[in-house]
């Protein structure tokens, strides 16, 4: 029964609020199924929320268009579900996926684990995060980076499978993402 509540689900929010040009709206139907986003937060349109139950967004976040956000959490003793930091900026059809199937085992039996982007994180376009990753604070992941391991905070990383290439200069962060635009 989970499982069909949660095709609904996601069905719903992608096939119908999902194309709603209104931000504001679409908002009040994630937070309706149960996802946690905070002030000044927007998930821009066409986004795939797999079990918004098990998804928390904190303030300030910008999720670009055709963005996946996958808190699925079904598993007996599941790890799973998704937590976003404050002023974040996810781009445009970044994949961040909680469950995954493991491939050493014979029945390739799903798995799920956490994913954690702490705040103040860049993830560029088309970028893609793997089940059990933390992205550290200030972080930052380039446009089609695969992420398989930890990122360490203030971190650059770039590649298939993603690896270090610099670090930031930074080491304080105060700037508040925040472009929301009526029809996004």
């Amino acid at each position: 029964m989970n499982a069909i509540y949660l095709e609904l689900v996601t069905g719903w929010l992608w096939w119908c609020v999902g194309f709603i040009p209104f931000h504001s709206i679409r908002t009040f139907f994630y937070r309706a199924f149960g996802l946690q986003i905070g002030e000044g937060s927007t998930i821009h349109m066409m986004a795939r929320i797999y079990d918004p139950r098990h998804i928390k967004i904190g303030t300030g976040t910008l999720v670009g268009e055709k963005a996946t956000l996958d808190g699925r959490k079904q598993l007996p003793n599941s790890q799973g579900g998704l937590i976003i930091g404050n002023h974040v900026d996810i781009a445009s059809e970044v994949m961040i996926w909680t469950s995954e199937h493991d491939i050493h085992s014979i029945d390739m039996k799903p798995i799920e684990a956490k994913v954690i982007v702490e705040d103040y994180v860049f993830i560029g376009p088309r970028a893609i995060i793997l089940p059990g990753v933390t992205i550290g604070k200030g972080a930052i992941v380039a446009a089609g980076a695969i992420v398989t391991k930890n990122v360490e905070p203030g971190s650059i990383v770039a590649g298939t499978p993603a690896k270090e290439i610099s670090k930031r200069k930074l080491s304080e962060y105060k700037y508040k993402l925040g472009r929301p635009r009526l029809f996004q």
